[in-house]
């Protein structure tokens, strides 16, 4: 299989309006006759569904939650980048798409994150107009906070809740669509296969959540929206439901999925606390821009306040090794993620971690610096030029809570501490992925007529995503670009007419689909599903975790090999098929994460080097930073499947070209 990424000649700057420019259209008049199928209405989904109900289309867009408005989008914090250079400190859409391809570790394509760069003005601009409450600054201008990986302010937030405040901007287009009748919403739905019909995609098999009733619908062209597969791991920042079926239902039948190892382990977690625990908190990475992150120089200190002996408070200036300052004094704390989860872990292995856990995994982070410094510039700029300690403690407080007051609530409720006296405990957890299905550059995967958006495609972010670009890509796909590129597609479909579900292809794949549920109810075996997610999880986190190695790799690999084989053996799935039956979901989707992890260790293997979230053990300079190997991995692996056996799956390879930007080592020192 050739893959044509369809990347358009020209130059950078010029390419998507050259572009898009000729690309075929349909009339509004012929909009009508051509439906289209939305799986997943996050901020790339929703965003497109309106998008296309506003063009005209018959969109039917579909969610396994009980609303849109549930989508994991919302649990995005920190903001969403965009280069309008309104803080005057040198941004621009060439820096915007160089710190991406540079945060990315260079293995990115370069035309994709350009484009990105290109529209995330109008993206600020859409939301505005939509009445997002973006914060302000003290003249009413849009205010900016920085991010990790970059030295320039382009974050837009709204304080501690940005992604659901876009969620529910994208979710009143999408709503104002249903109310005129060209979206029809399939809420508690779930897609369970896709539907060819010669070779193209033409509708979707998907499961009624509550009455338990397979359906089949059909379409002109399907997009996929249904998020990151972060929860192979079991223990994530990600919502308890977000899965990676749709993606891996659509690469059984031929869309290849593509650099599956690249996942984005988050800095600022809520540490472990518990065996029992099954989803972990998120602290933003906005809370960087104010945060010091630390841990004891001695290690004698570190296991005082492990065995709470000792509080962080009273441990002297002096004795805290702010290592993220003292290893990259340029960046200091806002170095990007992978790069301080690294940190993090290097410390924590070493003996210095602070949090009384199985793993004495944790580092501080600390606002007291912060607070002093604030609190003396809000006295200053009321008059009071000699403030006492109290006064600009308070005052310093004030301003944090401003800021960032519903992330220290939050943190106090999960944890009983108060972060504004004591430093938060936070630790790195997986968080994001940057692989997916793999798409060309109108979102299309290798199936024809079934496009890719937001995390679910690989196309952005190369081996690292910078924080503030998921928001960012998952609006810039659904309203700026699939409205371009499937239209395109579609304009040889206006004389295709309404595709019937009584064709063959509709029954074999609603066969395929009940035949996998009965499989599982009538199994009788002895284990639960999340006891076997928790076995997978444990293997990825070990083994394609953080740190990866040739043995260890290997190991998993023919670990969840035998783990897959257990589980259809020994799995035990109460209840019936026609009715709510939270188990045969979590089955379905936990047989898809077991092939996936497999894949991943598969694709971890293979790249013998170490780039952005992929780190090989065997490949780090003398400092334990990433060596890339450009001369030999500098390509998308794409995979192939080819039946039930993953270890028979085949990789294709994508070379990356870089023709703006020069290659060169990652440095935030």
């Amino acid at each position: 299989m050739k893959l044509d990424s369809k990347i358009p000649e020209g130059h950078i700057s010029k390419k998507w309006t050259d572009y898009k420019d000729h690309l075929k259209l349909v009339a509004p008049n012929n909009r009508p006759k051509i439906d289209i199928i939305v799986v997943g209405t996050g901020l790339a989904g929703a965003s497109a569904a309106a998008s296309l109900g506003e063009m005209g289309y018959n969109v039917k867009a579909f969610c396994f939650q009980d609303s849109p408005r549930r989508a994991h989008s919302i649990a995005a914090q920190g903001g969403i980048n965009a280069a309008k250079n309104y803080q005057n400190d040198g941004d621009s859409t060439f820096r915007l798409f160089y710190d991406t391809i540079k945060g990315g570790d260079y293995r990115a394509r370069e035309a994709n994150v350009h484009r990105l760069a290109e529209v995330s003005g109008n993206i600020i601009d859409q939301c505005v107009a939509q009445g997002v409450p973006f914060a302000r600054d003290y003249g009413g201008l849009l205010d900016n906070r920085s991010f990790g990986g970059t030295q320039v302010q382009r974050t837009f937030y709204a304080a501690g809740q940005t992604g659901q405040q876009l969620l529910l901007g994208a979710y009143s287009a999408l709503s104002r669509q249903i109310g005129l009748g060209r979206v029809q919403q399939f809420n508690r739905h779930e897609m369970l296969d896709l539907v060819k019909v010669d070779g193209k995609a033409r509708g979707i098999i998907a499961r009624n959540l509550v009455t338990g009733e397979i359906e089949r619908h059909s379409a002109h062209a399907v997009i996929i929206a249904s998020g990151g597969y972060g929860n192979v791991y079991f223990l994530s920042t990600n919502a308890m439901g977000s899965n990676v079926t749709a993606g891996w239902k659509i690469h059984k039948q031929g869309a290849l999925f593509a650099n599956p190892c690249y996942v984005q382990i988050h800095p600022t977690c809520i540490p472990v606390h518990g065996t029992n625990q099954s989803k972990l908190t998120l602290m933003s990475e906005s809370l960087r821009n104010s945060g010091r992150i630390w841990v004891p120089k001695k290690k004698e200190d570190a296991e005082a306040i492990r065995a709470g002996k000792l509080k962080p408070t009273q441990i002297a200036e002096e004795d805290r090794d702010y290592y993220l300052e003292r290893r990259y004094p340029a960046f200091g704390n806002l170095v990007p993620r992978d790069v301080a989860s690294r940190a993090a872990k290097e410390r924590c292995d070493a003996g210095y971690g602070i949090e009384a856990n199985d793993t004495n995994e944790g580092v501080y982070l600390d606002f007291s610096t912060e607070i002093q410094n604030k609190g003396k510039q809000a006295a200053y700029a009321a008059g009071n030029h000699n403030p006492s300690a109290e006064e600009i403690t308070k005052l310093g407080k004030a301003w944090l809570e401003e800021k960032y007051g519903n992330l220290f609530t939050m943190y106090q409720k999960i944890t009983d501490e108060n972060p504004y006296e004591t430093p938060m405990k936070i630790y790195p957890a997986v968080h994001y992925t940057m692989g997916g299905v793999w798409v060309d550059y109108n979102l299309q995967s290798t199936i024809p007529g079934c496009f890719v958006a937001g995390e679910a495609n690989f196309s952005d972010h190369g081996a690292n995503r910078l924080g503030a670009s998921a928001l960012m890509q998952g609006l810039a796909d659904g309203y700026f670009v699939l409205p371009y590129t499937v239209s395109d597609y579609l304009a040889d479909d206006i004389r295709t007419g309404k595709i019937s579900t009584d064709l063959p292809e509709f029954v074999e794949a609603e066969n395929r689909v009940k035949s996998t549920i009965d499989k599982f109810l009538n199994n009788n075996g002895t284990k639960s599903v999340d006891y076997f997610h928790k076995k997978l999880g444990l293997i990825m986190w070990n083994k394609v975790g953080m740190g990866r190695n040739e043995k260890g790799l290997t190991e998993a690999i023919s670990e969840i090999a035998a783990l897959k084989e257990e589980f259809y053996k020994d799995v035990y799935v109460p209840g019936s098929a026609d009715e709510l039956n939270p188990e045969l979901e979590k089955a379905i989707r936990v047989a898809d994460f077991i092939e996936l992890g497999q894949l991943m260790a598969m694709d971890a293997l293979q790249r013998k080097e170490s780039c952005g979230g992929h780190f090989r053990e065997e490949y780090q300079d003398a400092e334990g930073e990433t060596l890339r190997d450009d001369e030999n991995f500098k390509f998308v692996g794409a995979w192939e499947y080819k039946g039930d056996d993953i270890s028979k799956e085949e990789l294709h390879k994508e070379e990356l070209k870089y023709e703006f930007i020069k290659i060169a080592a990652r440095n935030y020192k």
